[in-house]
């Protein structure tokens, strides 16, 4: 059955070619019998010739830019979709390409090269080695010691007072069974007093929050100020281990006691094998009539839970780290822009505003106001649209501009507008030009409202959310109807409409009769009074 019906459909198309040559062929004799009675015989051949060329050239023309549209469309679809990144290093790559986008399209250049700079900066520590270890924690806990412990060489001053460590330092070291390195980051104390305080205590959150792995010391049960650091960066996901220092210090109740206050003030937040106590710089001993007894360090329990922690979680540790890195600088990058877009859309508006302003003042006529107003929202919309990077047609844009006309007007804030600002202008201004003069105003201030509108619009992804154009409008005119807001927009009026407004009129205005002249005679219609 299969062959019978390739066979019939292999004689149909067969016929069909054999209809069209023969349809072409009586096509080119009926127009050489045609051309015959208007050309000479050897001018027949040639004439043919050449219209074949200009119709075969018009037909690779078009048809040939088609061709390959098709061709290529159905690959342009199978490329569209983004392949799932694999693991974190793969999230991380593709958050960096999306930061490269955004980059491109930040105009103010000092913004891009510090984007730039920190871009580069995750770039290349998504091809480090090493794991990254922040000891975090106030400059009396015991940082320092609990390092100089750890790499069992002295890295700074033990029993050093409060803000010695003025700047980060690292310290390079292996654990046994760990292929990759391990850096120690030694970081200003926090909490401390003063503007230099503040700010070492800003140098230490920036590389705690760039850490993969934070070791936070304490002296004691945890301050309300400690506890709250140590939320913010669980918070953002960072892994902690919360270290107890000093434990020569207490009894052996007293550590149990404080490490289960610890560990159930931690509670969601860290594992309670995560909390642990050491003994950075145990203090001497005394020995009547020999020297003092100096206890060596007791960090054996950081060491072993540290060395649990990086074996099972190295990798993911790293991977988390640089895709959290990522992240914040892709919302950085997207908070840039957004400002930009902001920025520049408010320029838009400002100039769309006095241009409808400008249009309807001059053509003070029955309806113009409405029909100018729409024509400029219009327009406007499709140059908001251009700068949050929206693809819209004109007419899109005109449907949007009659939608909120009608929503200003349902609402009644037209009529709102024409009170309000014509209470505020006929203080200042002659009844003469205050007719031409509000309707270019009032122009202008809605035009206010309707770019104040489409900027929430384009910033929530062409959604008016869930109360609507009409929730969206009316906080807009709220906004605008604030007494500050008010008073810049008046302002800006006088300048804009106003004062070119009274200077026109001057010139029509008949002119002011001076003072009288001693023995000149009066108008007998006028009398003196």
């Amino acid at each position: 059955m299969k062959r019978q019906t390739r066979l019939l459909i292999g004689l149909a198309v067969a016929f069909v070619a054999l209809v069209l040559i023969g349809v072409a062929v009586q096509t080119i004799r009926s127009l050489l019998w045609d051309l015959s009675y208007f050309l000479p015989p050897w001018l027949l051949t040639p004439v043919l010739l050449l219209g074949f060329v200009l119709v075969a050239t018009v037909a690779v023309q078009v048809g040939w830019p088609m061709w390959k549209r098709l061709k290529t469309r159905p690959d342009q679809r199978q490329s569209q979709p983004t392949a799932a990144p694999k693991n974190r290093r793969d999230a991380a790559t593709t958050s960096l390409g999306h930061v490269d986008r955004l980059i491109e399209r930040i105009q103010d250049d000092i913004s891009r090269r510090s984007l730039q700079n920190e871009r580069d900066r995750v770039a290349e520590e998504l091809k480090r080695g090493d794991l990254v270890v922040v000891v975090f924690g106030t400059g009396s806990s015991g940082k320092t010691s609990l390092i100089r412990a750890l790499l069992n060489e002295m890295v700074g001053d033990v029993g050093a007072p409060m803000g010695v460590t003025k700047t980060s330092r690292a310290y390079r070291l292996r654990l046994k069974g760990l292929e990759r390195g391990l850096q120690l980051v030694d970081t200003p104390g926090i909490l401390e007093a003063g503007e230099e305080g503040l700010s070492r205590e800003e140098t230490a959150r920036r590389r705690a929050v760039r850490a993969d792995l934070l070791i936070v010391v304490v002296d004691g049960d945890l301050r309300a100020s400690e506890y709250a650091v140590v939320s913010s960066l669980a918070s953002l996901g960072k892994r902690l281990l919360l270290v107890l220092n000093k434990r020569d210090l207490r009894g052996v109740e007293e550590e149990r006691r404080l490490l289960q206050v610890l560990r159930s003030r931690c509670q969601g937040q860290l594992n309670a094998a995560d909390v642990v106590a050491c003994s950075a710089s145990p203090q001497s001993i005394p020995q009547p009539g020999r020297r003092p007894l100096q206890p060596l360090p007791d960090v054996s329990d950081l060491l072993q839970r540290l060395a649990v922690v990086l074996h099972a979680e190295g990798e993911e540790l790293i991977a988390d780290n640089i895709l959290l890195q990522c992240r914040s600088l892709d919302s950085r990058g997207r908070d840039l822009l957004n400002d930009q877009r902001s920025r520049e859309a408010k320029r838009c508006i400002d100039r769309y505003s006095w241009m409808g302003a400008g249009i309807v003042a001059a053509n003070p006529l029955p309806g113009m106001d409405l029909l100018s107003t729409a024509a400029v929202n219009a327009q406007m919309i499709l140059e908001m649209a251009k700068i949050y990077g929206v693809e819209m047609s004109r007419d899109r844009a005109k449907d949007l501009a009659l939608s909120l006309g009608q929503t200003l007007g349902k609402l009644g804030i037209v009529k709102g507008a024409m009170s309000l600002l014509g209470t505020s202008l006929s203080l200042s201004l002659p009844t003469l030009v205050l007719g031409q003069v509000l309707q270019g105003v009032v122009t202008a201030w809605l035009t206010r409202i309707a770019g104040s509108s489409f900027m929430r619009y384009f910033e929530q992804d062409q959604d008016w959310g869930d109360g609507g154009m009409q929730t969206v409008v009316q906080q807009a005119f709220e906004l605008n109807r604030r007494e500050l807001s008010l008073q810049r927009f008046l302002a800006s009026a006088m300048r804009q409409v106003v004062e070119p407004l009274q200077t026109a009129a001057a010139g029509r205005l008949p002119p002011r009769p001076g003072p009288q002249q001693e023995g000149e005679a009066s108008d007998p219609g006028h009398p003196e009074p």
